[in-house]
């Protein structure tokens, strides 16, 4: 994961644990106090959202101290791998796009980063320039020409 990607984690962690966590318990105090707790729908809500923070807290954590954070100022070159900004062409209809070859956790197809795990992110990693990426689609195949590779 980038460093950049691995920020936003480490700050809904920070938000969930220390803001979140407390505001679901007052939430739960404050229903307990309206009585039968078996009919309470503020409650069995706030147990809920307690449950998914957890939850989420747990994920986080995982996420977090597993990364492995790669300088993307130490790499160079002309191969596609992790970190890599890829300029592609359609081969059918010539447009041409770019984008950053990222972790799971911080793909975001608006921003143009795509996960290394996605079919696309697959067909480009090891490919260099005038190469050709074939991905399968649920529409059919698609094929990209890799058109430049660069690290920032």
């Amino acid at each position: 994961m980038t460093a950049e990607g691995l920020a936003p984690l480490k700050d809904e962690l920070h938000q969930l644990k220390t803001v979140e966590r407390y505001a679901v318990i007052k939430q739960i105090a404050e229903a307990r106090e309206h009585g039968d707790l078996s009919e309470n729908a503020e409650y069995h809500a706030a147990r809920e959202r307690q449950s998914f923070i957890e939850g989420r807290i747990i994920e986080l954590e995982d996420v977090v101290s597993r990364a492995d954070v790669i300088d993307l100022s130490k790499l160079s070159g002309d191969v596609v791998r992790f970190g890599a900004f890829v300029s592609v062409a359609d081969v059918d209809t010539d447009e041409e796009i770019t984008y950053q070859i990222v972790g799971q956790y911080e793909a975001d197809l608006k921003k143009k980063k795509i996960s290394i795990q996605s079919p696309l992110g697959r067909a480009l990693i090891g490919k260099t320039i005038g190469d050709t990426a074939e991905v399968t689609a649920p529409g059919g195949g698609k094929a990209y020409e890799v058109l430049k590779v660069k690290f920032k």
